[in-house]
Parts: C-alpha cells; sequence; structure tokens
C-alpha cells in the first residue's frame, strides 16, 4: 500500500466539516510525498507545494502552520504505518527468525512503494529543513532498533535463541543493512530496489541466530 492509499484509508470523520478539513490536510501530505518522489535532489518549498495542491500558501498554512508540520506528518504516518504492522507480525508469527525477516522486509517493501517518503526516512528531503526533523527520523531507526531487540530477548526467554555476535551487534547491523538499502534506493534515482536480493541476505543473517543446547 502507498502512502496516498493508506493516508486516504485512514480518514474516519465524523462530519462533512471535519471530512473536509481532514481531507485538505491528507491531500497536502499526499501531494508532499508525490513531489518529493518526482522532484529527486531538490527542496520543496511551500510556494511549489501551494500550487500542486491548488491552493495559496495561506490556506495552506491554515491546515499546517509550519512546513516542519507537514513534514512532522509524514513522518508520523510512517511510524504509524510500519509498527503497527510490525506488532501484527510479532504476534502472529511464531518462529523468532521469520519474525525478524518478515519485519525487516515489511520496512524495505514500504520504502519501495514510496520513493518520496525515503527521502525523508535518509534525510535528504530533509537538507535546509528544521533540525528537529532528523532527530524525529533518527526516532524511526531507534524505535526500530529497540523492536528487534525485543524480539531477540523474548526468544531468548521462551526459545532459548541466541546470536552468536550477540544481540545489540546483531541487531545494529540489520538496522544498518536497512537504512543503507533506503539511501542506495534514493541515491540510484529510485531504480535499486530495497528488496532486491533480500532473500539471500538473510539467509547469511539467519546463520548467526542458535538454539542453546542443555548441558
Amino acid at each position: 500500500m502507498t502512502a496516498q492509499e493508506k493516508m486516504a484509508s485512514d480518514a474516519t470523520p465524523t462530519s462533512a466539516g471535519a471530512r473536509k478539513k481532514v481531507n485538505r490536510r491528507q491531500h497536502i501530505l499526499e501531494t508532499l510525498a508525490q513531489m518529493l518522489e518526482q522532484n529527486p535532489g531538490e527542496r520543496i518549498t511551500t510556494a511549489a507545494l501551494a500550487r500542486q495542491v491548488g491552493v495559496t500558501e495561506a490556506a495552506l498554512y491554515r491546515h499546517f502552520p509550519s512546513k516542519r508540520k507537514m513534514f512532522e506528518g509524514l513522518i508520523e504516518f510512517i511510524e504509524e504505518a510500519l509498527f503497527s504492522r510490525i506488532h501484527r507480525i510479532a504476534a502472529a508469527v511464531p518462529d523468532t527468525g521469520d519474525k525478524l525477516d518478515k519485519s525487516l522486509l515489511l520496512v524495505l517493501l514500504f520504502a519501495q512503494k514510496n520513493p518520496g517518503l525515503c527521502r525523508v526516512l535518509n534525510g535528504d528531503a530533509l537538507t535546509g529543513e528544521h533540525e528537529g526533523l532528523r532527530s524525529r527520523v533518527s526516532q524511526i531507526y531507534d524505535r526500530l532498533e529497540a523492536e528487534l531487540r525485543k524480539l531477540l530477548r523474548e526468544a531468548e526467554a521462551n526459545s532459548g535463541i541466541h546470536v552468536s555476535m550477540g544481540g545489540a551487534v546483531f541487531v545494529s547491523a540489520l538496522v544498518a543493512q536497512v537504512e543503507g538499502r533506503i539511501q542506495q534506493f534514493v541515491r540510484s534515482g529510485f531504480k535499486r530496489l530495497p528488496s532486491q536480493d533480500w532473500p539471500q541476505v538473510w539467509a547469511v543473517f539467519s546463520l548467526q541466530l542458535q538454539r542453546r543446547t542443555l548441558a
């Protein structure tokens, strides 16, 4: 599901006025995401965004008080889209390796389907914007690392699974792999897909997962 499709599906206002306001906010965020995809390497101005949306800049600011808030809206969408699904995977998939594999592939496929949002995730679109936005993006990767560590701790406690190189190093390497693939996707002009050859890469990582044997 793309960012545009997910944003639209999340709209559940209770009145015509609320629906119009929410729809306009969603349209602004969807347009911003599209412009980030269609104009790689370029900084999106509010004037250009307003023209693309079909409103004045003043109307734009009635829905978002600042450009920072617009980017925060995209970041919040990314967080909700990713971690709600990662939690579902954790609850539904019994095998630890499969949980990790599916969670990481989820992030890669989300990035692949939403190229414009990858420019947010790798910081490219945030050049010249409020510095706090980079910290917000960093929190996404920190949260992903925390979720993966939690999965490993639970596996250690419940199944005796351990990681040869150490859980912290292992998870850090996994997150670096994901972040690097998103970076390559943006750098290649969205040609080098994040999920490319992932099964082979995960096969190497999965060798680190071992079950403790009783002495």
